[in-house]
């Protein structure tokens, strides 16, 4: 099932990213990469948002993953959602941040301008477990050491 798991995050480039600042949710729209792995998630976005304000103060993200687009207008009761819990940080050492920078860039080119701009931050989300609802009924559980 992990191997299904990590599939599905390979397959897609956006998610959302469910970050907090006290009792108070904040939901944001992502473009990602991962590691071959599937063991990180990488994205970019700007100083000074709520989204980063939020994970530095609380690095306990949540990220959605779904298949929405694809099972759109067949089955929907096929669609696959996979929410992952895992732990954020900004990359702070200068050639780390320009090796995901280049990843994320491979996958996503048209955002070259937003992830080279001086106030765009490098950040990573390390995967900490994985749960899958696989149509309406099924539901998977991983935990990554």
């Amino acid at each position: 099932m992990l191997e299904m798991m990590k599939e599905l995050i390979r397959s897609q480039e956006i998610c959302v990213l469910a970050t907090a600042s006290g009792d108070r949710p904040h939901c944001s729209l992502m473009a990602y990469a991962t590691d071959d792995a599937c063991r990180e998630i990488y994205m970019v976005t700007h100083r000074n948002t709520t989204k980063l304000r939020n994970a530095l103060q609380n690095p306990w993200v949540s990220l959605l993953v779904d298949s929405r687009l694809q099972d759109y207008g067949e089955d929907r009761q096929r669609t696959r959602a996979l929410s992952i819990d895992g732990l954020f940080e900004r990359v702070e050492d200068p050639e780390r941040r320009e090796t995901l920078r280049a990843r994320f860039l491979e996958r996503h080119p048209h955002l070259r301008e937003f992830a080279s701009h001086q106030q765009a931050e490098v950040c990573i989300v390390r995967i900490r477990s994985l749960q899958l609802l696989d149509g309406i009924k099924n539901a998977y559980h991983e935990t990554i050491s």
